[in-house]
């Protein structure tokens, strides 16, 4: 098992390059199932999530072929089988994905019950929802869900609930589909964007990727011999953002769409630090004390849910009571009671948490309970006086690439060690 040692009491300063995003890398992977042909895909995260569902598609008889660093070449002109192993599919959540990208195109799938962080209840009912008003017939029981239909035909659906993966999901089933789909109160994110951007380069037709309304209108096969670069990741830009400011730091964040940070960039602000745009990179820095400030997590373009950790970091640290009310997961606190072994003041009862800042936080053996709770400590660990022993960080390096690199070129003292 390998831990984070952290020395803290640091500033960070210095530059970092962002990674490509995990949450499109990990759908785009799957939706190149939808093309009888070679895909070439560009800014790829190394990361092990990532390195899963290129396992999953080998075993599918997809060829799969790392010809650098952050460049996969996948051909899926001959696959073999269409149903997924559990023993993969249940390591994380993306692989619902492959759900909708078989079912497109083969018109049967079989694929494990996905896994991932636990963060509370996380059904898939609008999926199935949308899927059987594409013509599918989906059984689920004994850990995995099969659909199959004759024929997908579009259809008008209306999501229940905002939901990212229903979305993706169903975008992957409706490209190959006769007619036309129209998906209502979908999310909007930006890796909602690259999987519709991406899908259109390569033959569909899906416009309103962004919007409340995608229409998709089908088409009879995706093209191969296409090349596509993955949008940057708004997340981990995000996690850069709040560890300058919690350590009160000055980060020039590269390879970064300073349009997708809005609402963290106004918090930011809000709590005493500066923001500079210059296009393709961000410069957070911090001098003085951090403001308390409210926070409610929403779906994109609200305050993501994804990065309401790593803010509660540097509110655990301002001077006086802050809020935050999670609308998304039921479990995203559980990182407080890791803060709280370190010297802060928080109650958290619920979806809400109250944090009364202290003046440090000091270093104790912390335990991360999901990715981005991971990512939060690490920053505790870096700020703390003290050191820290950072565990559980299988979790991090789901959705981080070489992170303790990353922070270390910024004045971090990471060491990764192996305990027995």
């Amino acid at each position: 098992m390998e831990k984070f040692i952290i020395h803290g009491d640091t500033r960070l300063v210095g530059e970092v390059e962002i990674s490509g995003a995990k949450n499109a890398a990990v759908a785009i992977l799957p939706a190149t199932l939808l093309i009888d042909g070679i895909t070439t895909l560009e800014n790829v995260p190394n990361i092990s999530d990532v390195k899963i569902i290129c396992k999953i598609l080998t075993s599918l008889g997809a060829m799969v072929n790392w010809t650098n660093e952050h460049t996969v070449v996948v051909d899926t002109r001959h696959l073999t089988s269409t149903h997924a192993p559990l023993e993969m599919t249940s390591k994380f959540r993306a692989s619902y994905y492959l759900l909708g990208a078989l079912l497109g195109r083969c018109k049967d799938v079989q694929v494990g019950l996905p896994g991932g962080c636990n963060l509370g209840a996380r059904p898939i009912d609008q999926h199935i929802k949308g899927f059987e008003s594409l013509g599918a017939t989906v059984y689920y029981g004994h850990g995995q869900i099969t659909a199959n239909a004759h024929n997908l035909a579009g259809s008008t659906i209306y999501f229940d609930v905002v939901s990212v993966g229903a979305t993706i999901n169903l975008i992957l089933a409706s490209v190959l589909a006769k007619g036309t789909t129209v998906l209502n109160s979908v999310a909007k994110e930006p890796h909602i964007v690259d999987v519709a951007n991406f899908l259109n380069t390569v033959g569909a037709d899906i416009r309103g990727a962004g919007t409340d309304v995608i229409k998709i209108n089908g088409v009879s096969k995706l093209s191969g011999n296409h090349t596509y670069s993955i949008v940057p990741d708004q997340i981990e830009t995000g996690t850069f953002m709040t560890a300058a400011l919690a350590s009160k730091g000055d980060i020039l964040i590269k390879n970064c769409i300073y349009e997708h940070m809005d609402s963290l960039s106004a918090k930011i602000i809000e709590m005493g630090g500066n923001i500079e745009n210059f296009g393709d990179s961000i410069r957070v820095s911090c001098t003085g004390k951090l403001h308390p400030t409210n926070i409610k997590t929403l779906p994109y373009p609200g305050f993501p849910t994804d990065l309401q950790p790593q803010i509660g970091v540097a509110l655990s640290i301002a001077d006086g009571t802050s809020i935050i009310n999670e609308s998304i997961w039921d479990s995203r606190f559980q990182y407080t009671n890791e803060l709280i072994k370190m010297g802060a003041k928080i109650t958290a009862q619920g979806k809400t948490a109250i944090f009364e800042g202290v003046d440090n936080l000091i270093g104790a053996p912390i335990y991360a309970s999901d990715l981005r709770a991971g990512a939060a400590l690490l920053i505790a660990g870096i700020i703390a006086k003290g050191t820290s022993e950072l565990y559980n960080i299988h979790y991090i390096d789901r959705g981080y690439e070489k992170i303790e690199d990353k922070f270390s070129k910024l004045g971090a003292k990471i060491e990764r060690v192996n305990e027995e």
